[in-house]
């Protein structure tokens, strides 16, 4: 039986209230770099960026962006879109952006799953989903936003041969997503020994999340799955 969840899989939206900065960006800047969904998008995702790219990555949840500013200047001929609905985090990125000079990047602040059904089908060359909210009551586990539907949405849009990549400290999510995944008839997961799930990517520059699991003496989990 598909699952179904009626509502969003994330939580609050905002915190602490902005520096008149950081205002100004999100109402004045952020429209710039935004993806409109209310337009249809292009049948080549690379035309959404104002420069050259060869190819475009996703990255779902980019929590404080410490990641995704770094592959984006890691990689100036590749684009990537970057979904936080958390108001904060939102406002730090754009502030880094401007500041940076970052031209490689589109965002979204809203549901990601407003993104995957407006993406065209095949067209992205890989997808990163890093320490997504557990959600670690056992009630709350249908707010997970690994499930059948939005592996669904990942398979639609990833080009085939490409990866999905996911991490998370918290063992019974790496479960959930290895048990979900793996029964996917659309997903591949690459582990062929134990340090492929244990090492992170190449040039990884860690997460503030995964600094705390660290503190709190968790143990991260890096999972590639290739799109059959």
């Amino acid at each position: 039986m598909t699952e179904r969840y009626e509502g969003s899989f994330f939580g609050r939206r905002k915190g602490k209230p902005l520096s008149p900065r950081r205002t100004d960006l999100m109402e004045n800047v952020l429209p710039d770099f935004a993806l409109d969904l209310a337009t249809a998008p292009p049948d080549d995702l690379k035309e959404l960026f104002p420069v050259p790219v060869g190819a475009v990555c996703l990255e779902v949840g980019f929590g404080s962006g410490g990641h995704l500013l770094h592959r984006a200047l890691e990689n100036p001929k590749i684009g990537f879109i970057g979904i936080e609905p958390f108001v904060g985090s939102m406002a730090k990125v754009i502030s880094s952006v401007i500041d940076q000079g970052i031209r490689n990047i589109r965002l979204y602040d809203d549901d990601a799953v407003k993104v995957l059904d407006w993406l065209p089908e095949n067209s992205l060359d890989l997808a990163y989903q890093l320490y997504p909210d557990p959600w670690p009551k056992k009630k709350h586990w249908k707010r997970r936003f690994i499930n059948e539907q939005n592996l669904d949405r990942y398979a639609r849009v990833l080009k085939t041969g490409s990866e999905f990549r996911f991490a998370s400290d918290i063992d019974t999510y790496v479960d959930w997503t290895l048990r979900h995944i793996r029964s996917h008839p659309d997903f591949e997961w690459t582990a062929e020994v134990a340090d492929d799930w244990k090492q992170p990517w190449a040039n990884w520059p860690g997460t503030r999340y995964e600094a705390k699991a660290f503190r709190e003496n968790r143990v991260p989990r890096y999972l590639t799955f290739l799109r059959r």
